[in-house]
């Protein structure tokens, strides 16, 4: 018995035909699509970088009191916020580096 592959397209129901067919779009699709991702990829991180976010102003040094040792430093807008190991929040200007305020956590 011969087999003619024209002869087994004509023997075949329309929606395995069709079936095939969108598996083939399916899969073309999803090569492409993986190639425009790793495409996107490539460029994000060959691009140069962004300008970032513009870093807080620092002053040259700032003094703790004695015996405390910061936990935590967090900065605002013109202030720099230092926690202490004794549970004290201190205020500095971010200028001058000069006590703000400060607030005592502990009651």
């Amino acid at each position: 018995m011969e087999d003619n592959p024209q002869q087994q397209e004509m023997n075949e129901p329309a929606n395995l035909r069709f079936l095939r067919r969108l598996v083939t779009a399916l899969t073309g699709t999803m090569i492409v699509g993986l190639i425009i991702l790793i495409a996107l990829i490539v460029i994000r991180f060959w691009s140069t970088p962004a300008a970032g976010p513009a870093l807080p102003q620092l002053p040259e040094a700032i003094s703790l009191p004695e015996g405390a040792s910061a936990q935590a430093i967090t900065f605002g807008t013109g202030w720099i916020a230092v926690v202490t190991d004794d549970q004290q929040i201190l205020v500095y200007d971010s200028a001058s580096g000069a006590l703000r305020d400060s607030l005592d956590l502990r009651d």
